[in-house]
């Protein structure tokens, strides 16, 4: 490395020179100079000028597929030259030799600091460099909103596409459905997923204590509240209609019916209830409520402090089925004449 830093210093210091003699003789001889030969030396202006700009556009300039809001790791103990092959790899900078003359030159006997450097915009050479042998990293927080209603597959999707270093595979593998709460968040670019799961569960946990004495006076456990909580909210919007479908469903569980409900289905195949067909009413899946009785192994989404609320303050009716029209109107019925009439009058079937 000294070597290549003697020869740095050097090319830089006669380089330098060479600027202040083109410099102090241009103040005292140009414009005479100028006039005497101006087809000539317009040539040479346009010549120069071109050539500037191809050697910023070739060497110095962001290459054309620079990464928008990537993450470079470099590595503790990684020398210039790794640094400057990985940052060229990464489409980063354009030019190897002109990244360590220009880290050199900023950096001086410090070179470069590992760690991760986000990058959300394209930069030129000279700013990365600067920023690499300054210890600069960018990490500023970003921020990402969870809607409720969610599930972990819609989440991890998510995170993906907002987090460069974030693994959805290991997000898929760690996260618990139902109880990653759905918020605004501020989390590093270089955010993994394990700390994605330990602070979402973290806000579940204080969330939920709002909720403390309402769930203990309803009587059931945590885990049934939280799976009834995740159909909620994907069957309602507004707090009345929530806790009537809920007291529907407690119903239904309360005489050993099956919830058959259709929004379990987006959690096996994707489908919403205009979309059901008979065939996917027979699908052999744990989440097929139509099939199994009883609640599904996992709730089926996150929900958000108002369904869970819902949830364990139903409101007693004696109804055992509903269903939403296209409009979003929901329509209740005791027996299954009762709903099979509002589906011939609301949905045409």
């Amino acid at each position: 490395m000294s070597s290549f830093l003697s020869f740095t210093m050097r090319f830089l210091n006669n380089f330098f020179q060479r600027l202040v003699n083109i410099f102090s003789w241009t103040r005292k001889n140009f414009f005479s100079w100028y006039n005497k030969n101006f087809k000539l030396n317009s040539f040479l202006l346009v010549f120069i000028l071109v050539f500037a700009f191809f050697f910023y556009v070739f060497f110095w300039s962001p290459p054309s597929n620079f990464p928008e809001g990537a993450i470079v790791t470099i590595e503790k103990g990684a020398t210039l030259s790794e640094t400057a092959e990985l940052l060229q790899e990464q489409h980063i900078v354009r030019s190897i030799f002109w990244f360590k003359v220009f880290a050199v030159l900023f950096g001086g006997d410090n070179y470069v600091f590992a760690g991760d450097y986000f990058f959300k915009k394209p930069s030129t050479i000279f700013s990365v460099a600067r920023r690499i042998t300054a210890d600069e990293h960018g990490l500023e927080p970003v921020s990402i909103t969870v809607f409720e209603g969610q599930n972990i597959f819609e989440i991890a999707d998510l995170f993906e596409k907002k987090f460069g270093k974030f693994n959805k595979e290991k997000f898929l593998e760690i996260a618990t459905e139902g109880y990653l709460f759905p918020d605004t968040y501020l989390f590093l670019p270089n955010v993994e997923a394990a700390e994605v799961i330990a602070v979402m569960k973290k806000n579940f946990s204080e969330k939920i204590t709002e909720l403390s004495q309402e769930i203990e006076d309803f009587g059931k456990p945590l885990e049934d509240i939280i799976k009834m909580a995740s159909i909620v909210e994907k069957e309602a919007r507004n707090m009345n209609t929530r806790r009537t479908i809920a007291g529907v469903l407690w119903n239904r569980l309360s005489i050993d019916m099956p919830l058959q409900v259709d929004v379990s289905f987006a959690y096996i195949n994707g489908k919403n209830s205009f979309e059901l067909t008979t065939e996917d009413l027979t699908i052999d899946s744990l989440y097929n409520s139509y099939k199994y009785k009883g609640l599904p192994p996992t709730p089926i989404a996150n929900p958000g402090l108002s369904a869970i609320q819902a949830t364990v303050t139903p409101i007693e009716t004696p109804y055992l089925y509903f269903l939403s029209d296209k409009e979003g109107v929901m329509h209740y019925a005791r027996t299954f004449e009762g709903h099979k009439q509002n589906k011939r009058l609301y949905l045409g079937k």
